[in-house]
């Protein structure tokens, strides 16, 4: 059987680079097309130097998969930019996971209130599946375009779904993330100079951070009581991974005792949902798809502590959209996405 033929549009970020590294030895795709406007005509691997002699083909303009028998194709392009691609690109006939915002959010005027910014494809809204697999498995299926999650929303979601989807907590939920670099983008920003990251430790998007809305949305989505998500990011000098501690107070009657067997039952048959009995570090998933989770009971503070740790670059972005990529074709979720993680 022959291999599906796969587009990576926008081959220069972290994003795309990550993409191509798992692609690589997906065994039922290859890499078809990889684009960029501002680097088409060189090398893949004269852009990413460590894919030297894997990756070696040439980078080309967007217009130039119009002639492209494409059968899936990953967006690796920054918010605002997206939506561009799949309004011009909505009847094609491949499918698109889109790694953007774009569409991670209900409408387009809760898009336009928190990321400042028209959306010029609303229709994209009603046709979109939110793609955390351990959650929308079958809308994933069936949907031709995925918003990929951000990678914050992954940990927190995922660290908090089985007692929002049990309506086992009250309204209010923080959510503590802490993130490497990388989550950040490739392009260079004075808050993510060297000099500015190296040897500190600092908050960010306090109050109005565009990732709060998604993961209240989401939650919000699978569980009975709403809730309201004080979420606050910070970056760590460190280049990838993120870890979130997330605080909760159970409602009045919920057995407290059954924490652990509520997360065992909520997550007992996913592939990349590992629960610890010790806080995960961002090294226990290093480089891969996995997301580990510690949950516990503070009786003092009658607070839940939920502690997710993932990989931000794999299971916040690349990763999860190639396991979307295996639901999409009927795929084993795990194929191409068995990578130990790299301790130390």
């Amino acid at each position: 059987m022959s291999k599906k033929k796969i587009g990576i549009i926008g081959a220069t970020g972290y994003t795309g680079s990550e993409l191509a590294r798992i692609l690589l030895h997906h065994p039922e795709v290859e890499i078809a097309a990889i684009t960029s406007e501002s680097r088409k005509g060189e090398r893949f691997s004269e852009v990413h130097p460590f894919f030297r002699g894997l990756i070696d083909q040439e980078l080309i303009s967007i217009n130039e998969i119009e002639n492209m028998d494409l059968d899936l194709v990953f967006l690796a392009l920054p918010h605002g930019v997206s939506m561009d691609f799949v309004k011009e690109h909505a009847a094609d006939p491949y499918p698109i996971i889109d790694l953007s915002g774009d569409f991670r959010l209900d409408t387009p005027e809760i898009y336009e209130a928190w990321y400042n910014k028209e959306h010029v494809y609303k229709e994209g809204f009603e046709n979109a599946a939110y793609g955390i697999p351990e959650l929308f498995r079958k809308d994933i299926r069936r949907k031709k375009l995925i918003a990929n999650p951000g990678c914050y929303p992954t940990s927190a979601i995922l660290g908090l779904a089985p007692l929002a989807k049990e309506g086992l907590i009250e309204p209010n939920v923080v959510v503590d993330s802490k993130s490497g670099t990388t989550g950040a983008g490739v392009k260079a920003k004075a808050a993510t100079h060297f000099p500015n990251v190296n040897d500190n430790f600092r908050a960010y998007g306090v109050k109005s951070h565009r990732h709060t809305i998604e993961i209240e949305d989401t939650l919000n989505k699978i569980g009975d009581a709403p809730l309201t998500v004080q979420f606050t990011p910070h970056l760590l000098p460190v280049d990838r991974g993120i870890v979130s501690t997330i605080y909760s107070r159970p409602r009045p009657g919920v057995d407290v005792s059954q924490i652990g067997d509520i997360y065992e039952a909520y997550y007992k048959d996913e592939p990349f949902v590992r629960l610890t009995d010790q806080p995960p570090a961002i090294k226990d998933v290093r480089g891969t798809n996995y997301c580990d989770i510690y949950s516990t009971y503070d009786e003092r503070t009658n607070n839940f502590i939920t502690i997710s740790a993932i990989d931000n670059l794999v299971k916040g972005a690349a990763g999860q959209a190639v396991q979307n990529m295996n639901l999409i074709f009927g795929w084993d979720e795990i194929l191409g996405l068995q990578q130990v993680p790299m301790n130390p």
